[in-house]
């Protein structure tokens, strides 16, 4: 059976982008590349965000690997890196980063948006959001 490749997974405290992924996930093969990059934004639910500080469990970085190998199981004309960040993150960081490239947009779209639902999903990460009212809440990544 065909599986897609993964080139890069990772959990980090750094900054992350898809601009420094994509050109390790595109070859010549490739007519699309797909991006996504989950920013903090400045509101959640109506409140105010003030910034945003992410953990995770020592297992994460398994995690999102065995992620990204089952998406590439079900998407095997793609390529695809991911990587989330974890540390304290302010308004505009980008704490999830993940570029998906194949021949065809479709597949890369397809394989995208499972990857993205399947991290938040199954990626033992929790966000402390820090609401602009001085209030606080964790809220866990796998829902």
């Amino acid at each position: 059976m065909s599986t897609g490749t993964v080139v890069t997974t990772g959990v980090v405290e750094t900054p992350i982008s898809t601009q420094e992924l994509e050109p390790e996930v595109l070859t010549d093969t490739c007519g699309a590349a797909v991006s996504f990059s989950g920013v903090i934004r400045d509101h959640d639910e109506g409140r105010g965000v003030s910034r945003l500080h992410y953990e995770s469990h020592p297992l994460a970085s398994t995690q999102i690997a065995e992620v990204a190998a089952d998406v590439a199981v079900r998407h095997p004309a793609v390529r695809l890196s991911v990587v989330h960040r974890v540390g304290d993150l302010e308004i505009g960081d980008v704490a999830l980063a993940a570029v998906v490239a194949s021949a065809h947009r479709q597949d890369s779209f397809r394989a995208c948006s499972e990857l993205i639902d399947e991290v938040k999903a199954r990626v033992a990460i929790w966000k402390h959001q820090h609401f602009s009212d001085g209030t606080d809440e964790w809220v866990g990544a796998l829902e």
